[in-house]
């Protein structure tokens, strides 16, 4: 059996210290959270309508190619999926070929947004209104503010028409509403679903000064801030751009990529244009499972590692072809108090470069926002603005004399390789309790005559052993809190049963109580009960196990089988006294010593053997 099969890793904790509270660890353990609620607020976009006055100024504000980008239909599982292979501790995907992210370059083609500039950082805000009426005018009503947040839908209601021979005052107001609906609803949409800060509102003063924004990079921040909340085990929904996640995983992965009506339309600026369209191919059936499976096996042949190389310069605006550069700087990315790591000296295979070991990730604390009003971000993030201001001066230099087999076996070391398991934990039960059976079987049956006393003693402790583990596996069973409700179903499916089978076996039917107690002390599963043979009967080899399932609770007729239950052992077992006094150093071989072996001297990943018990 594969070693990740049972271990998905990480074999080294020193990169994904956090993976215990990652989905992972949760989907592992059987906690499925199914599709995430997806925060994109963009199908209401086209009912404002713009004047070319208006339009003019959010050009010059830096969102002329934003505003093109119409609303994408979203694929929740395939981004559920992505975000499952999302690690905070490198603001990158960890898949089975290596790490891959959302970089500055990508920003660029993709959504056409300013990625040099100023950062993003002002004042927060506890209310709304000084702050609405200071740069749109007017108030919102008491129903449409929370905190200091505002509705988008009284955004809409308000402003989505400006008057045609309106003042150039009234312009600017409703145009800066646009622009707060605008940013709001796509790249920096929340989880709330329909409400926007209007933190942002006082950067939008002066529309020259507001296209000297580094947009781009405030969006990416804003974006791997939300991947990497929806990443935590204990969270349902992702907001952010999720139509730049969704296309650029069409772009770079074969995965869940629909097949295009090609159109010369789609082939323009920006590049998100590409997967606009009437979409064809099957759809039916990719939930979050498929598209799991799909990167839990991805291969390099599914990866374009460089899917803009044949897009000719002359389609890009030359503010962003200038700066693409930027996309291998290893900067901080800033958006208010949404600072992230820019780190593309781990991907730099997106860059058509080889890939070397890259350096350690220092943990850093991410910065809530403040909750007084009138808090002055600038202050509190010095570091994180000192490393934007050198950003030019970060960009990752090329050396090429890397070997990138030393980065994949270092990856292999370091990563999560299994989101899901190749085989269901009740399953994987069955198969290591049957194995643990035909090992108690075959140590029962083998005969001691001719052995001396240290090879007795050994077979002795074998079987011992083996029954010992197959006590404690049955007892150790998972299984769901059962509710009164459900007990009630079982006792009456229990008394069902019994009725019929008294007839014919004169087994006696338990007590409504014993029942009861039963249920309510050991924690039994509802779904299975294993019936084992006890240690001495285990000689028998006419012995056997019953495995019933469905929530029917068999009885045991034959003497001969004991059936276990957790904490009602048989305690009539005869070898645990004369194991407990054998040394058993021989036998059994420590955890560490199993992890060791693991690994080879080389760091090759070791295979376990077919009976490999899941730890």
């Amino acid at each position: 059996m594969d070693f990740y099969a049972t271990n998905p890793g990480p074999i080294d904790d020193s990169v994904l210290y956090d993976q215990e509270k990652h989905v992972s660890s949760a989907i592992w353990e059987g906690q499925e959270r199914g599709a995430l609620r997806c925060h994109e607020h963009t199908s209401k976009l086209d009912q404002w309508a713009l004047t070319s006055k208006q339009i003019e100024l959010v050009k010059r504000a830096g969102f002329g190619y934003l505003r093109l980008i119409p609303a994408i239909s979203l694929d929740n599982p395939l981004i559920s999926a992505l975000v499952e292979r999302w690690r905070r501790e490198t603001n990158t995907f960890h898949f089975t070929v290596g790490e891959m992210s959302i970089t500055l370059e990508d920003v660029g083609y993709l959504l056409g947004l300013p990625i040099d500039g100023e950062p993003v950082i002002g004042v927060t805000y506890t209310t709304c209104d000084a702050v609405c009426m200071k740069f749109l005018g007017r108030i919102p009503d008491s129903g449409s503010t929370s905190g200091g947040m505002v509705k988008l839908s009284w955004l809409k209601e308000t402003f989505s028409r400006c008057p045609f021979d309106a003042p150039i005052e009234e312009i600017e107001r409703h145009t800066r509403a646009y622009l707060l609906y605008l940013v709001g609803s796509t790249v920096f949409s929340t989880t709330t679903g329909n409400k926007v800060p209007v933190m942002y509102l006082p950067l939008f003063e002066n529309f020259d000064r507001a296209g000297r924004y580094a947009w781009g990079a405030a969006a990416l921040s804003f974006l791997y801030r939300a991947l990497g909340n929806a990443s935590l085990r204990s969270q349902s929904t992702i907001s952010g751009s999720l139509t730049l996640l969704q296309c650029w995983s069409y772009f770079r992965l074969n995965i869940g990529r629909p097949r295009l009506n090609h159109d010369p339309i789609h082939d323009r600026f920006p590049f998100v244009f590409r997967w606009k369209g009437k979409h064809t191919g099957p759809s039916t059936n990719r939930d979050v499972t498929f598209y799991r499976k799909a990167l839990d096996s991805l291969k390099p042949s599914e990866v374009e590692w460089c899917p803009y190389r044949n897009i000719s310069d002359a389609l890009l605006p030359e503010d962003i072809r200038d700066n693409l550069i930027l996309g291998r700087s290893n900067t901080m990315l800033i958006c208010f108090d949404k600072a992230e790591r820019h780190l593309p000296d781990r991907c730099l295979r997106q860059f058509g470069l080889r890939q070397p070991i890259p350096l350690d990730v220092q943990q850093w604390e991410r910065k809530s926002r403040g909750v007084d009003g009138g808090v002055d971000l600038s202050g509190k993030m010095e570091t994180e603005l000192s490393e934007w201001s050198d950003r030019h001066l970060r960009v990752v230099d090329v050396d090429d004399d890397v070997e990138e087999s030393q980065y994949l076996h270092w990856f292999l070391k370091i990563t999560r390789k299994l989101v899901g398991r190749p085989v269901p934990i009740s399953s994987e039960f069955q198969r290591m309790n049957a194995a643990l059976r035909d090992i108690a079987n075959v140590a029962d049956m083998l005969s001691t005559h001719g052995m001396d006393d240290q090879q007795m003693h050994a077979v002795t402790r074998i079987r011992f052993l083996a029954h010992e583990c197959l006590r404690d596996q049955i007892g150790s069973m998972m299984i769901a809190d059962v509710t009164d409700s459900d007990l009630n179903e079982v006792e009456k499916k229990i008394r069902g049963k019994e009725r019929i089978r008294r007839k014919g076996t004169g087994v006696k039917r338990r007590r409504k109580d014993d029942v009861g107690s039963h249920f309510q002390n050991h924690s039994v599963s509802s779904q299975q009960q294993f019936c084992i043979a006890t240690p001495i009967d285990m000689l028998d080899p006419t012995a056997s196990m019953c495995h019933v399932e469905n929530d029917d609770m068999d009885m045991c007729a034959d003497d001969s089988q004991l059936c276990y239950m957790p904490g009602k052992l048989d305690e009539s077992t005869q070898l645990s006294d004369a194991a407990n006094d054998i040394d058993d150093s021989s036998f059994c071989r420590t955890v560490e010593e199993m992890d060791h072996n693991l690994l080879s001297e080389n760091g090759d990943i070791g295979q376990q053997n077919d009976y490999s018990v899941l730890v």
